[in-house]
Formats: C-alpha cells, sequence, structure tokens
C-alpha cells in the first residue's frame, strides 16, 4: 500500500453521482419491529444474539460482499427506555441491520426474560475491534462527529494505532442543518469502508437511518461519546467495573452534570420494565403471532421506499 494513503486527509467532494434516498420504516404505535435471523425482540427493542467475534466478522463480509450501506444501532438501558416514547428513534432502531447489546443492564434483562444474549458489545469496544479489522484489511474509515480538536486527534491516535487502515476523513458533528448535504456528500467521496458517528442519541441513529443510502457506506456504527475515550480526553472505567456492569456509575462520577438524568433517572425506568415484564409475562423473543421469529405472510410490509434526489453537486 502507498504510505501517502495513511495520511490523514479531509477531501472536498467532487463526485456528481446521484444516490437514491430511502424514507424511514414508519412503524404504527405499538407494532412489533420486523425481525430477523438470530434477533429477539426485549422490551419492544429488536437485539442480534451475536457474540463480538460474530459482530465484526459480519461487517467484514458486508464491505467485502457489496456496497450496499449497513447500520448498526447500539441498544442500552437509556435507548430502549427513549424507545417508548420516541417514534423517530424506534423507526431507525427497526430499520437497523444489526442492534447489538451495548451494556450488561441489556445483557442481564435477557437473562431474566429467557431470551439470553451471547455477551455485551458494547460500542467503544466494538469501534476498537472494526479499527483492528480495518488495520488487518486496509480498509477505510471515516470519523463524523465530536469536537474539532476531539475528532482530530481521534484521526492521529488512529493512523498511529492501526497503521494499515487508511483515515478516508473526518468532520466535526457541529455543523450548521444547512450544510448537511455537504457532509453527507463529504463521507461519499471519500469511498469509507466505515463511518464511525461520535453524536448523541438520539440524534445519531435517527440522522444515519435518515441519510444511510445517501451516505452510502457499507458499514456505519453510531459509537456516541467513545470518540472521547479513543482519542485520550476522557478515562474509561476500570476493567472489573465493565464487567460488573458499573461503567455506568463511572460515567456518572466523570461527567455528573450530562449524565445524571441519563442514568439515575433512565436506569429506574428500565428496572421498572423488566419487572413489569418479568410480572406481567409480556417476554418474548419473537413479534406478535409469528412462529420461530418470521413475519406472518400477508401482512403489510413494514417499511415503505421512496426515491429522492440528490443533494450532491
Amino acid at each position: 500500500m502507498n504510505p501517502e494513503e495513511h495520511r490523514i486527509v479531509q477531501e472536498r467532494p467532487t463526485s456528481t453521482e446521484t444516490y437514491a434516498r430511502l424514507r424511514p420504516h414508519r412503524i404504527a404505535k405499538g407494532e412489533s419491529c420486523p425481525m430477523q435471523k438470530d434477533r429477539i425482540e426485549l422490551l419492544g427493542c429488536p437485539i442480534d444474539r451475536l457474540t463480538m467475534e460474530e459482530t465484526v466478522a459480519r461487517c467484514i463480509e458486508w464491505i467485502r460482499r457489496e456496497r450496499q450501506p449497513h447500520l448498526l444501532c447500539g441498544a442500552n438501558a437509556g435507548l430502549i427506555t427513549a424507545m417508548q416514547t420516541d417514534t423517530a428513534l424506534k423507526q431507525a432502531i427497526c430499520g437497523a441491520d444489526l442492534v447489538q447489546p451495548d451494556g450488561m443492564a441489556v445483557v442481564w434483562a435477557s437473562r431474566l426474560l429467557g431470551m439470553a444474549v451471547p455477551e455485551k458489545v458494547s460500542g467503544v469496544d466494538l469501534m476498537d475491534r472494526l479499527l483492528v479489522a480495518a488495520s488487518a484489511h486496509c480498509l477505510r474509515v471515516f470519523f463524523l462527529g465530536a469536537r474539532e480538536e476531539v475528532v482530530r486527534r481521534l484521526a492521529e491516535v488512529s493512523h498511529e494505532r492501526y497503521p494499515g487502515g487508511v483515515v478516508a476523513g473526518f468532520q466535526n458533528g457541529y455543523f450548521p442543518k444547512h450544510e448537511q448535504p455537504d457532509v453527507i456528500c463529504k463521507v461519499r467521496d471519500s469511498r469509507a469502508d466505515m463511518l464511525f458517528v461520535g453524536m448523541p442519541t438520539p440524534f445519531k441513529e435517527a440522522w444515519c437511518h435518515e441519510n444511510k443510502e445517501a451516505l452510502g457506506v457499507p458499514v456505519m456504527l453510531g459509537v456516541g461519546g467513545s470518540f472521547d475515550v479513543h482519542a485520550g480526553f476522557i478515562r474509561r472505567a476500570p476493567r472489573w467495573m465493565q464487567m460488573r456492569g458499573l461503567e455506568w456509575s463511572w460515567r456518572l462520577l466523570m461527567e455528573p452534570r450530562k449524565m445524571w438524568k441519563r442514568y439515575l433517572l433512565g436506569n429506574s425506568r428500565f428496572i421498572l420494565m423488566v419487572l413489569g415484564a418479568l410480572i406481567g409475562g409480556t417476554t418474548r423473543g419473537k413479534p406478535r403471532g409469528t412462529k420461530s421469529g418470521q413475519q406472518d405472510v400477508g401482512k403489510a410490509p413494514a417499511c415503505e421506499r421512496q426515491h429522492t434526489d440528490s443533494p450532491c453537486p
């Protein structure tokens, strides 16, 4: 590989190629998400029962097989509770190609409700594993989100830590709405194999879902605050806290103003939801009225698609 390809670049959009853009899935209130093989439904949230190794392998398979865009979302306690009232977020999660259990609370809940997932697949760890894979397979990555100094440092660190991969570009997450078409074109024209989006929930899930086809990246993953961790701006919890499901308390200690509502209120609501499911017997690993996790024949499709014009010049 040409050493010059390893330099950090911010390419200007030059392509005039048009694309087809999909409408978000339209999920009616109270309707279950469409289910796939190896997928369960936990408290209304679809979750794929894959290990970390299997998740990484599937991503590499997507990249090697075709240039079709795929969206990964991480489901933690906060996201599952937010889905109950946020329709746009629910549509994004139900439309994701893979939803990994991003937290020990989700793993424990799945076991309590009789539909155990194999292990936690956190966004920060998955990001690291995918960057390792990108280095091994000489793949191109793009970082979108966080403050300018954070994402720039992340690009530098990734160039040093994962030398086999190519940092195809990076962009901070503080851009006005009218610049979104330019940002989308910048990502698309970078020819990235992986796109990491370091933005908060529920914005990142809804934004990626809405612009999935426009971005045209084989693997897109929302990783929230992982940019700050990998760039060295925030320390991650000790390993023993991670294994015991106490990483939330560490983040609360590090960023109390930002995290107190999310963890103290969100986690409490999640616990009540799990208890309610246990008492009411509402657990299920497949949609209502189906067998073996397959959709009923004759049901109306869950998604509605429409082609639109490209915003790229």
